[in-house]
């Protein structure tokens, strides 16, 4: 039986399974030419029988063709076209027109900018060169990545509070004593630009130059005027000054809006004595309190006896006698109602009358009928 060919339609092999063409001689011009040659598969169609060439590049992978691309093996012309994009009426692609919107949506987006109230913008080139500062309201820029804008909050009012929580913070004063205070310091941006450009770090400098002023404030002061209050309003308006005066040396476009001193303790080691101290303080305070208005009080009660002096003196002046009379009566009336009196008088009557231990029964007697009274009902 004779062995089939795998290549085609040539028939030409014998019962050996020997191929009954020249082999491989066909080349370019078809071979031999005996119509039992094998099929070429790498040509369009399939190649016709009974000639041999070898396939070319061009055969294999062809060029677009005006149906589209051609599939390699393919069988003709109309073999499979691929993806095309849509084109307009006059024929002409879509893609200009597409990435002409894309262009102009992205200079719109990118360039317009809406700066809210009381904000500000640093404009850059390319995120280095400075270009300039916007205020509030709508501004135009070069669209993105050309220009740069970076919005801030120029109005908004910062805290910043020195040490921190849980951190102890020693302050010598001016007597050679160590305070732990803490303070807050309330900012805002004055100038975008300088606060931008000016310093390295601005909040580590504020930070600075108020701790440095806190510590010649407080210098200044004693530990008493610290700890009570006394001289808190002094140190709070001398900080805020010298850290302003500072900063505007410094050009560093933030403005101090006030401090605020939230806590002043005796370090934690001496807390006990301090507290000791204080309370005896306080102690004497009280007792100097309650000394100066018993002074007040007698001095009050002097002034009026001598008043009244002076009233009577002028009286007496005008009637003698009879002013020596009333005030005879008056003393004796106030000297015989904090006594006992006894009454003697000569002649019939009974000598002597206790009117104090009558007086004295007299306010006995109701007292005793009480209970008696209660046990009869």
């Amino acid at each position: 039986m004779a062995g089939k060919n795998p290549w085609g339609g040539g028939s030409g092999s014998g019962d050996d399974g020997t191929s009954g063409s020249d082999g491989d001689s066909g080349g370019d011009s078809g071979g031999s030419g005996e119509s039992g040659g094998p099929r070429n598969p790498w040509l369009p169609g399939g190649g016709e029988p009974g000639k041999r060439r070898s396939a070319s590049i061009e055969d294999i992978f062809k060029s677009r063709g005006p149906e589209g691309p051609r599939r390699a093996g393919g069988g003709g012309g109309n073999g499979g076209g691929g993806f095309r994009f849509p084109e307009r009426p006059d024929g002409k692609s879509w893609v200009p027109v597409i990435l002409g919107g894309v262009a102009l949506v992205w200079v719109g987006a990118t360039s317009f900018h809406f700066i809210q109230p009381g904000e500000q913008a640093i404009v850059t080139w390319l995120g280095g060169k400075y270009s300039g500062t916007l205020d509030s309201g709508m501004q135009l820029t070069a669209p993105w990545p050309l220009q740069l804008v970076e919005k801030e909050n120029v109005s908004q009012v910062r805290l910043e509070e020195v040490p921190g929580t849980k951190t102890e913070k020693l302050i010598l004063t001016g007597d050679q004593n160590l305070v732990d205070l803490s303070y807050l310091i309330r900012w805002n941006i004055s100038d975008l630009t300088l606060y931008k450009y000016q310093l390295n770090d601005p909040r580590n400098a504020l930070l600075e130059i108020g701790e440095a002023a806190m510590r010649a404030a407080v210098a200044r002061q004693d530990l008493d005027s610290v700890l009570t209050g006394a001289g808190r309003a002094e140190i709070e308006q001398d900080v805020r000054m010298a850290m302003q005066a500072r900063l505007d040396a410094y050009r560093s476009g933030i403005s101090v809006q006030g401090i605020e001193i939230n806590k002043v303790d005796p370090p934690s080691r001496v807390e006990e004595a301090f507290k000791d101290v204080s309370s005896a303080q306080q102690d004497a305070d009280a007792n100097i309190n309650r000394a100066r208005a018993v002074a007040q009080q007698l001095l009050a009660r002097a002034q009026g006896d001598a008043s009244e002096f002076n009233d009577i003196y002028e009286e007496y002046k005008l009637a003698p006698e009879v002013t020596r009379r009333r005030l005879y009566y008056e003393t004796m009336e106030q000297i015989l109602s904090k006594t006992d009196k006894t009454i003697v008088e000569s002649g019939n009557v009974t000598p002597y009358l206790p009117l104090p231990e009558l007086k004295r029964r007299a306010q006995a007697a109701p007292s005793a009928a009480a209970p008696q009274a209660q046990q009869g009902q």
